[in-house]
């Protein structure tokens, strides 16, 4: 079949597209930005990825008039927790205006279970997502899901960096609200074999794991399948703008992102019961096997996709190709180059750069600023980096966003998503058995200037130890 997916590089859209292109289908797929599409499709046939932004209506003009299937997984447009909601229904809009010129037949949304009487903005936003695609023209397939388990997910490393990072928590009621979470292999198998199903069209379902847990009772278990022992202490007296920093200051979340899931965790996300599992042949796993098979991808570095690689998670970019070419008009630069004794090796060691892996020189200093970062609201150093050997565009790296990375040309290149009073790229390229390391930064005003000529000392001490320690044998 001829399907076309929203949200192509998202979560789920990331992994959903191998398992469509394995089964023979012919994918269209719709990115914001064509930069972040995967070299590895690229001499993929039977793929096709268009860039069309739903927010502008000139942009659909370039969807195809002919398919069978779309999948719309278009979610959190916006970082603005005051304005999301609005965006994710013009979205909506304007996707189904575009489809119903098309000769598609069925198209299948993933939502989040909707069924508690006090829903929060996030959660109303999905269902009125829901009624806004439904048309006439097609037959609509929404999947309610509840929280979504699997590697790289939001849910899943918030849990995993409170259970690894804190032997005792003082945390908020919310903990106790019950939930069923559901493995995302699962959801992949109901998105997938909902494919041209007739007795699914025009109808809602809601997925869930067997389980009903509460937060505080998965906390626990991930706890003790990692083999760590930790204390829970739950108080009435947390508002939601104090659970929200508490989770933005221990985990790798955003801060509006902390604000909308804490708005959605007082909320019960019990699945009504329906003949889905049944018709398509589906057995959700546990908890407990949905946390162990995220961490066997962990393990073999195999994460597809994951949610600090979404824009989301800083908010400063919405398309990265406009940040490939470095100004040098009234930039200040620090510019090193060094003979490259080992050309494998240091690449390598450029790849690995960041994360846990560190940057090779000054990791205090580092540390600091990300501490600094996070202080005033950046992301500081939480996020760490998807893989630990392997960077694609678009990818988060610590306080960083990969904009280019090609290990055929020797280049990486780096933009900087923490607060500064200007803008900054870190570019690593290879020539001639030569490393150049430039440092970029595009002041703003006086308080840019400033700011450069105070770090210059720092840069001139972490720079110059940083290129050393690459090239090192």
């Amino acid at each position: 079949m001829k399907i076309l997916i929203t949200g192509a590089t998202g979560y789920i859209g990331k992994r959903l597209i191998p398992i469509l292109l394995n089964e023979g289908h012919h994918l269209i797929c719709t990115v914001r930005d064509v930069a972040r599409i995967e070299n590895i499709y690229t001499k993929e046939e039977n793929i096709e990825f268009v860039e069309i932004d739903f927010l502008k209506v000139n942009s659909l003009n370039l969807i195809p008039s002919e398919f069978d299937i779309a999948f719309y997984l278009i979610h959190s447009m916006s970082n603005s927790a005051k304005e999301f909601h609005i965006l994710e229904e013009r979205c909506a809009f304007n996707f189904k205006r575009a489809l119903e010129k098309t000769t598609v037949k069925q198209v299948i949304y993933l939502s989040g279970i909707t069924n508690d009487t006090k829903l929060s903005k996030h959660l109303l936003s999905r269902k009125n997502v829901e009624n806004t695609l439904q048309s006439s023209h097609y037959a609509l397939t929404t999947f309610k899901a509840g929280i979504i388990v699997g590697s790289g997910s939001s849910s899943f490393e918030i849990i995993r960096d409170l259970v690894e990072k804190l032997p005792l928590m003082i945390a908020p009621k919310w903990l106790n609200t019950k939930t069923q979470p559901i493995g995302v292999r699962d959801v992949l198998s109901f998105l997938t074999k909902a494919i041209g199903k007739d007795d699914l069209y025009d109808k809602s379902f809601d997925i869930y794991g067997p389980q009903i847990l509460t937060y505080k009772e998965m906390l626990l278990q991930f706890a003790k399948f990692r083999g760590l022992k930790r204390t829970i202490i739950t108080v009435p007296i947390m508002t939601p703008k104090l659970s929200s920093y508490w989770l933005y200051f221990v985990t790798s979340t955003s801060y509006k992102l902390a604000s909308s899931l804490v708005n959605s965790m007082g909320i019960e996300i019990i699945g009504e019961k329906s003949p889905i599992n049944s018709l398509l042949g589906i057995q959700p796993m546990n908890y407990k096997k949905a946390v162990e098979l995220a961490f066997i991808k962990i393990e073999q570095n195999s994460i597809v996709s994951s949610w600090k690689d979404s824009y989301i998670s800083s908010g400063k970019l919405q398309n990265i190709h406009k940040y490939i070419n470095v100004p040098s008009y009234g930039c200040f630069k620090d510019f090193k180059q060094r003979n490259v004794i080992n050309t494998e090796k240091t690449i390598h060691k450029i790849w690995s750069i960041g994360g846990d892996n560190g940057w090779y020189y000054g990791t205090f200093l580092w540390k600091i600023r990300g501490y600094i970062d996070q202080f005033y609201g950046g992301t500081g150093l939480r996020r760490g980096r998807r893989s630990p050997t392997e960077l694609l565009d678009g990818d988060a790296l610590d306080f960083w966003r990969v904009i280019y990375a090609d290990k055929k040309q020797k280049k990486l290149l780096l933009y900087a998503e923490m607060k500064l009073p200007g803008e900054a790229w870190l570019e690593f390229k290879i020539e001639n058995d030569i490393l150049y390391q430039t440092a970029t930064f595009r002041p703003k005003g006086v308080a840019g200037r400033l700011y450069w000529f105070l770090v210059t000392p720092l840069h001139w001490f972490v720079f110059n130890g940083m290129i050393n320690r690459i090239i090192k044998p």
